[in-house]
């Protein structure tokens, strides 16, 4: 389905080739767009598995990309018979990208000291050989937006990685990037991603190439004539029933798939149930009803004389008004108590008034960065992760191919390496009415 409600004409599909494919997340967007993705590519069994049983007509090359780029080459080739591939849709992982940024890694280098570089950065580069191959109309990039800083070492040299992609592909294309919100886009998770776009410039829509790169945004956290408000957590998950982590009886629903959330021992369920929206529980204060002071001073960071953040260690973890044990994360040791070592981000509860901050791997954990659901006390399940990241308005099955479990573990993982198709369907949609050439059935030279 398309998320606008426009009708796609199957028959006049444009040619898709999906890179570091994951579960096929982002290729709903292109679904949607009416592009046929004919070949896609994954690392991972697990993840190649899930696109299989959502993509049966598609090709899936499984295994290293650097060990398999030929293959994914010939068999786009074979599924193209003649016609241009119009779309090359590359996900690279975003593990190595630093947020020390490019300043810091090339001071390094000119001080002496070579900066340790992450390789996978450089799968970037086996991607692009592949666009060489085919020549796509578009390649488009979509990673973290610290890809804007990454370094690679390329032939003896530290290079911008963005900068070598344009180098590579050459006068033929053309290049620009931009650090998309997906809120903007009407996703209740706010999400920012790096959308990196290339299009060929020898063909005749790209005589008059457009400015912008992404869509103008249709939603905005301050709402003008020309923006409605952000989704909110609480408008996304309103029809949603509750759930409590207290009991395994209030913790999962019959009725619903996936929508359960792990049990909560006792210390945690005292600390998150004290903890208010769009708070820590790191920074809770006094429960004694005789007391109620709320002045504790609360939990913090500061950088250390090698200029790594850490998290305080003189919070208070009892009242100073009362001395009563505070409802914030500890670890016992015997008969005392200690400060659980953690960030202010840790135990805390997401606001229901704006969107959820970033689905990650970890979202089925309380001591995660804010992933506390904002008015009960619990975790969000994963059935309403499907609803923020807007994976439930497509037609998607959470399964196997080869019939095994898919364990709820993996689940999570290709929702936190994945972005919100509803956002990236836009995206997709801009990109094909403003860059690719309707072609005939024999490739463009």
């Amino acid at each position: 389905m398309n998320v606008d409600g426009d009708e796609v004409d199957t028959s006049k599909s444009l040619t898709g080739v999906s890179l570091f494919s994951g579960g096929g997340i982002g290729d709903l967007a292109l679904q949607a767009c009416g592009v046929d993705v004919i070949v896609a590519a994954e690392l991972l069994p697990d993840r190649a598995s899930v696109f299989r049983s959502n993509y049966p007509t598609t090709t899936m090359i499984e295994g290293d990309i650097r060990e398999t780029r030929d293959q994914i080459i010939k068999a786009a080739e074979s599924r193209l018979r003649g016609r241009t591939l119009d779309i090359l849709f590359a996900t690279p992982p975003c593990q190595g990208m630093s947020k020390n940024g490019r300043g810091k890694l090339l001071q390094g280098v000119r001080s002496g000291v070579k900066p340790k570089l992450d390789q996978r950065n450089r799968l970037a580069l086996d991607a692009i050989e592949v666009a060489l191959a085919l020549r796509p109309q578009l390649v488009v990039f979509e990673n973290v937006p610290e890809m804007q800083n990454a370094l690679i070492e390329h032939e003896g040299q530290m290079r911008d990685l963005l900068e070598l992609i344009s180098e590579v592909l050459g006068s033929d294309y053309q290049g620009r990037w931009e650090v998309v919100e997906f809120a903007d886009f009407g996703v209740p998770q706010r999400r920012q991603r790096l959308i990196s776009v290339f299009s060929r410039k020898d063909l005749p829509r790209h005589q008059y190439p457009s400015r912008e790169v992404l869509p103008h945004a249709t939603h905005s956290q301050n709402t003008s004539m020309f923006n409605r408000p952000w989704v909110t957590v609480d408008e996304a998950l309103a029809a949603v029933p509750p759930l409590d982590a207290k009991s395994l009886s209030a913790a999962s629903h019959k009725d619903i798939p996936f929508h359960r959330v792990p049990i909560l021992d006792e210390a945690k369920y005292f600390w998150v149930s004290n903890t208010p929206p769009g708070k820590g529980a790191f920074d809770n204060q006094c429960v004694n009803p005789a007391c109620r002071f709320d002045k504790n001073p609360t939990h913090g960071s500061k950088h250390n004389s090698d200029g790594i953040n850490r998290a305080n260690r003189d919070t208070p973890l009892y009242c100073e008004n009362c001395g009563d044990l505070l409802p914030r994360p500890w670890v016992k040791d015997g008969e005392s108590y200690r400060l659980m070592s953690g960030f202010t981000s840790a135990y805390k509860r997401m606001r229901g008034d704006l969107p959820a901050s970033a689905l990650t791997r970890n979202l089925s954990y309380a001591c995660s960065d804010q992933k506390l659901h904002p008015r009960e006390n619990r975790v969000l399940s994963l059935h309403e992760a499907f609803i923020l990241h807007t994976v439930d308005i497509y037609d998607f099955k959470w399964c196997r191919d080869d019939g095994k479990k898919l364990s709820d573990k993996t689940i999570r993982e290709i929702i936190g390496e994945s972005i919100p198709p509803k956002g990236l369907e836009a995206i997709f949609k801009h990109l094909i009415e403003t860059h690719i050439s309707q072609h005939s059935a024999t490739k463009a030279a």
